[in-house]
């Protein structure tokens, strides 16, 4: 019998997993419209100021906004470490999360040309990004009998990463961890006609720099390649946290042309960049998406 090879992280990795599956295992204990802004809180007040998530945020949003106020900048931070808590602690519960939200519906100029491609059994590529609740729009689609799977990127912590990606992987369609396999795996579930999401807006080093918000950033074309490979219609879907915190919205936007993969790159972005400029605190700002090769920052060297 095979033994799964010990996982590779750093003393910190495991400690800062030690922390959060604490954190997480207490917090599930709690009603679930309770647990979730709980998380949200924890994040925002203790965790995201400790382990520099508000920090980077702050950066990040000088960089794209240099005329925002300081205090403007340290608000939208704050929203988004407590975003970033709801949606955590929200995933890790998808069976609640799911029944709390069963009553909303999806909408947008994307939802005839879906019924339209599985009619026909046409492969469909939903391109997202890390706002409001990513799995919001999965979550909703799969009770209108949907079945999509999706393409994943493994956390950089392999510890936590080794517990959270069930939450993705446990319902739904088949999910795949990105890599050759991974990649093969969900390239396959696409030319039987099937249907699964990939996030977009993480820096890849080996990406084309592209205009995100206005700054240029590596990015990933997998999505159009993939979709021009095997004929797949690419819709944009988003699920923006509403004002009560545990309620959503989910849009479907209009198909992307195809063309080639820097225009239908570009236009993807263009249709999370909407998103953002309508509410900058439900999207990601943690992440490093403005970084070069080297790995030096961008959001910190200005270029």
């Amino acid at each position: 019998m095979t033994k799964t090879p010990p996982l590779q992280g750093t003393k910190a990795d495991w400690l800062a997993d030690r922390a959060l599956r604490g954190l997480i295992a207490s917090v599930m204990q709690l009603p679930y419209q309770s647990r979730v802004p709980m998380m949200g809180s924890a994040l925002r007040r203790a965790i995201g100021p400790l382990v520099g998530y508000r920090k980077r945020a702050e950066e990040n949003l000088a960089f794209i906004y240099p005329d925002m106020s300081p205090t403007r900048r340290r608000q939208i931070a704050e929203g988004v470490c407590d975003n970033f808590g709801r949606t955590l602690i929200e995933n890790y519960s998808h069976e609640e999360f799911g029944d709390w939200i069963k009553d909303c519906e999806a909408t947008g100029a994307g939802i005839a040309a879906l019924e339209y491609a599985r009619a026909k059994k046409q492969p469909v590529i939903f391109v997202t990004g890390h706002y409001g609740n990513h799995e919001a729009p999965r979550q909703v689609l799969t009770r209108m009998g949907y079945e999509i799977g999706g393409l994943y990127r493994p956390m950089a912590n392999p510890y936590f990463n080794e517990h959270y990606s069930k939450t993705m992987t446990s319902w739904g369609g088949p999910v795949f961890e990105q890599g050759k396999r991974g990649t093969m795996g969900f390239s396959k579930h696409l030319k039987s006609g099937g249907m699964g999401t990939l996030l977009f807006d993480v820096n890849y080093d080996r990406g084309e720099l592209l205009p995100f918000l206005g700054k240029p950033a590596r990015t990933a074309f997998s999505a159009a390649e993939i979709a021009l490979r095997f004929d797949a219609l690419v819709i944009p879907y988003f699920g923006k946290r509403l004002d009560d915190g545990l309620s959503f919205s989910v849009d479907l936007d209009a198909p992307i042309k195809h063309t080639d993969p820097v225009q239908m790159m570009t236009d993807i972005s263009s249709s999370l960049e909407k998103r953002i400029e309508d509410a900058p605190e439900q999207w990601f700002w943690i992440h490093r998406r403005w970084k070069n090769k080297s790995g030096k920052s961008a959001e910190l060297s200005g270029t």
